[in-house]
């Protein structure tokens, strides 16, 4: 699918242009920098699929409650203490029961643990994307605004505990997106500055309000959202991520591969 540039944008030079071909001018991007949760893997799909199956779990060892029930119950305490609390199952017995019965408990977190296990997948494109970045010789990070551990469990889950240059988490700054500071420690562990690097991520208030301020090129994963987001302000919205790709092929006056899924960008 094509990509957008934002209403005003400089348009880009033609990528088959003879500076682009012979000797190449010189590279504009040298550093990608990824949100997680919901640009390179579904992380809502995942989530839902094991708190389902955590309280079907619950449920067949006698916690008599409706699945409906549960699901409020489970959702109130993740509301007030964010979708990232490690300890929602033994609050929601501590507030039933007044206390943890170990067996509903261990029933609902292996339940859980298998369907995360299971749901938790790349998006189409993406392990091809970060690999055709890579051999490019673009630098790959990753900025997150999850705990350290929860963020390495899901990159070694999906097999990508190897392909990143620098891994920024909430515990390495303290601060959320879109603060400046978890930006600044990826680009710092980089070695790139803000105006050579790009920032992908579903959440425009955050991921690319985040990126723009620091003086990054920004990417609205508009496959990833869940907001139903309207005007991104992002440079580029894209609706599947191989399209960063061609973004960086234009933008590196590299000529992009026909017939690569995805497509290049379009400049409108």
């Amino acid at each position: 699918m094509a990509s957008s540039v934002r209403a005003g944008a400089t348009p880009l030079p033609p990528a088959d242009t003879a500076s682009s071909r012979d000797p190449g001018p010189e590279r504009v991007i040298r550093a990608i920098v990824f949100d997680l949760d919901n640009t390179l893997t579904d992380f809502m799909r995942m989530k839902e699929a094991a708190i389902q199956a955590a309280i079907d779990g619950m449920i067949d060892a006698g916690f008599q409650k409706s699945r409906e029930e549960l699901r409020r119950r489970v959702q109130a305490i993740y509301d007030v203490r964010g979708l990232e609390f490690q300890r929602v199952f033994d609050e929601l017995l501590e507030l039933e029961f007044g206390e943890v019965d170990p067996k509903i408990l261990a029933s609902g977190v292996v339940a859980y643990r298998r369907a995360r296990e299971s749901e938790l997948v790349l998006y189409p494109h993406a392990q091809m994307t970060l690999l055709e970045l890579a051999k490019r010789g673009i630098k790959l990070g990753v900025v997150s605004d999850a705990p350290r551990f929860q963020v390495w469990l899901r990159l070694c889950t999906l097999g990508l505990q190897h392909l990143f240059d620098a891994v920024v988490t909430l515990d390495d700054t303290g601060e959320r997106k879109p603060a400046a500071a978890p930006f600044r420690e990826v680009l710092r562990r980089l070695g790139v500055p803000p105006a050579e690097s790009l920032m992908i991520g579903d959440w425009a208030e955050r991921d690319v309000v985040g990126g723009k301020s620091l003086g990054m090129k920004t990417v609205f994963a508009r496959y990833g959202d869940t907001f139903d987001t309207k005007e991104s302000g992002a440079d580029y919205d894209v609706d599947d991520v191989f399209e960063l790709v061609g973004i960086v092929d234009q933008l590196n006056g590299r000529v992009p591969v026909a017939g690569s899924p995805g497509g290049g960008p379009h400049v409108r």
